[in-house]
């Protein structure tokens, strides 16, 4: 059995996390930490520690109406990306325990392929 690193839960909500395959779940919103356990497989479960955290990248649509998305970038790990059924009401929570400095919008599909042209540009000259 798992055991959480949070001794206080603030927000537990039906979630999805995209690492690999799709794996459903629920995350846990605490007093130390950010997890992610799955429905079914104990074995399956993401515990990501309030120090770790680097940033938080959320995909904004319809100008802040649909967040579709959030990933939580650490120092050390990588990137984990995640869906909620309340994404609002987590990225809310997790401003508790982050600076919201660290809580940023993902850059749009314009803004991609803007940059993707640039550099191309870039390396023609």
């Amino acid at each position: 059995m798992v055991k959480s690193i949070n001794s206080k839960i603030d927000l537990v909500v039906d979630a999805t996390s995209y690492m690999g395959l799709t794996d459903y779940g629920k995350i846990m919103i605490g007093d130390h930490g950010f997890e992610f356990f799955h429905n079914r497989d104990l074995r399956k479960f993401i515990q990501i520690p309030w120090e770790e955290v680097d940033l938080v990248i959320a995909s904004v649509l319809f100008k802040g109406k649909w967040i579709p998305r959030f990933a939580i970038k650490t120092k050390r790990n990588g990137t984990f990306t995640f869906a909620a059924k309340t994404p609002k009401k987590v990225l809310g929570t997790m401003k508790q325990y982050i600076d919201p400095d660290h809580i940023v919008h993902s850059l749009s599909f314009f803004q991609v392929v803007w940059q993707g042209i640039r550099s191309i540009l870039k390396r023609n000259k």
